[in-house]
């Protein structure tokens, strides 16, 4: 293999590793790890070898988000095609030490933290995930209620009669990742077991799915803040 041909299969390699970290999201944020600047490093060599470094808006950030961001990372970035080894941490964080370490030996976030954590944390993603389809209905629905649909409209609405648009898309995601209805023939505006939000029902959860995107939305600037007066970008 040439010098050129090693140049390019590692930037090839750091390119989909890049690619991969998309997938990985902020479970309270509900954004992708690498939009909200999250990752301060993401290199592969040409033997596959990829390095990772996680970095967070503050010291004190919850360890368990970090443990899952962390964890999400290593499982997306060794998924690639061609990464054969990788080191994934988390950098200036009180907890990094338990959380790299809990990570790479695959030990779970109790585990990781011994006599202080009770539980994984699959309920915790799936209450964060509760809300992300909560705002993503907002996000729905107040451009269709805007350009004049009546709640009458709505409440009758199926996902596959809604205007497709980004918005629409992420929101099939986040009910499927829950197990909840994702199909064209669905209702677009559903309860938490997954059935249709009647007519009477409609304005106070359009009014819960607002106040929680605002919410999330919120938090996702005030850690964008946090995040570039720390490092500076």
């Amino acid at each position: 293999m040439t010098g050129s041909q090693t140049t390019d299969r590692a930037a090839d390699l750091t390119a989909a590793a890049w690619s991969a970290l998309d997938v990985v999201r902020d479970p309270e944020l509900d954004e992708p790890v690498t939009d909200l600047g999250f990752v301060g490093e993401c290199t592969v060599d040409r033997l596959g070898g990829a390095t990772v470094r996680l970095r967070l808006p503050t010291y004190f950030c919850a360890p368990n988000f970090a443990f899952l961001m962390v964890a999400d990372a290593y499982d997306a970035v060794t998924a690639v095609d061609g990464v054969v080894r990788a080191d994934v941490a988390l950098i200036d964080h009180f907890a990094s030490d338990e959380i790299n370490a809990g990570v790479a030996a695959e030990a779970g976030f109790s585990s990781s933290f011994d006599g202080l954590a009770e539980g994984e944390l699959e309920e915790l993603r799936s209450q964060f995930l509760r809300k992300a389809v909560l705002a993503g209905t907002d996000r729905v629905c107040r451009p269709l209620l805007a350009a004049g649909a009546s709640p009458e409209d709505l409440a009758a609405l199926t996902l596959g009669a809604a205007p497709p648009s980004g918005d629409l898309a992420r929101l099939r995601s986040r009910r499927a990742e829950l197990g909840l209805p994702a199909g064209d023939d669905d209702p677009l505006v559903i309860d938490p077991t997954g059935r249709a939000v009647g007519l009477e029902a409609l304005p106070l959860h359009l009014r819960r799915a607002r106040t929680t995107r605002v919410s999330i939305e919120a938090n996702a600037g005030y850690c964008r803040g946090l995040l570039a007066q720390r490092y500076g970008s």
